[in-house]
């Protein structure tokens, strides 16, 4: 079972909604969409602490918006999801015996 992410801000327990990621080059504090995977170098934060971000001076923030029609499951998830339920739920067929195995009937109970 998987657990939900938190802010990694101190002392807050909301669940996380952005990721954000400075790029030191660039000067760049760039916030986007809950990364996959939790990463080192990067922050998770909740919905009130990622609109109340703010950056060091002379740094720019980026702030990457989610495409909302990536929000909800599209047509093709769902297909692939029920392909995949299929998938599963086909019987395996008997597989055939190597050929130097040789099968030995189970005793019969009427004898």
């Amino acid at each position: 079972m998987a657990t939900k992410r938190r802010c990694t801000r101190t002392a807050c327990s909301e669940p996380a909604v952005a990721t954000l990621t400075y790029v030191y080059a660039d000067q760049t504090a760039v916030l986007g969409p809950l990364a996959t995977y939790a990463e080192p170098h990067t922050y998770d934060l909740c919905a009130a602490h990622s609109q109340r971000l703010s950056a060091p001076r002379g740094w720019d923030v980026l702030r990457l918006a989610p495409d909302p029609a990536t929000l909800e499951p599209s047509h093709d998830d769902l297909l692939a999801l029920a392909d995949a339920v299929r998938e599963a739920g086909r019987q395996v067929p008997n597989p055939e015996p190597s050929p130097g195995l040789r099968l030995v009937p189970a005793p019969d109970d009427e004898e």
